[in-house]
C-alpha cells in the first residue's frame, strides 16, 4: 500500500503532538520527583522515565508526599501513554478506514 504525499503531513503532526504530550508528562514527573522526593535532577529524570514507560520506580520514596506523588504520577502516566499512542496512530487508522471505503453498489450508474 503506497501512501499518498498528503498523508505525511498528518503523520508528522501526530508524531509532534505525541512528542509534546510525552515530554510534558516527563517534565511533570521530573519536577515532581525533584521537589517531593528530594532527588537530584538526573535521578528524578530516571524515575520519571521509568514510571512513564511502565517499568517501575528506581529510588525508594522516603516521605509520604513523595509516595503520594509517585502513586498519582503512575496513574497519570498510564493514561498519558495510552493517549499518546492513540494520537500517534490516528492518521494510520484514518488512512486505513479511507482505504476500506466501498461505494454503495445499490445506486445504478448511467
Amino acid at each position: 500500500m503506497m501512501l499518498p504525499k498528503a498523508y505525511y503531513r498528518p503523520m508528522g503532526r501526530s508524531i509532534g503532538y505525541s512528542a509534546i504530550i510525552i515530554l510534558t508528562s516527563l517534565l511533570i514527573g521530573i519536577i515532581g520527583y525533584h521537589y517531593t522526593a528530594n532527588l537530584p535532577w538526573i535521578d528524578a529524570l530516571l524515575n520519571a522515565s521509568m514510571i512513564l514507560t511502565g517499568m517501575g520506580p528506581i529510588d525508594p520514596m522516603k516521605n509520604e508526599g513523595a509516595k503520594l506523588f509517585a502513586s498519582f504520577y503512575a496513574l497519570f502516566s498510564g493514561i498519558v501513554f495510552l493517549s499518546s499512542i492513540a494520537v500517534f496512530i490516528s492518521p494510520l487508522v484514518h488512512q486505513f478506514m479511507y482505504e476500506l471505503h466501498i461505494e454503495d453498489q445499490s445506486e445504478e450508474k448511467p
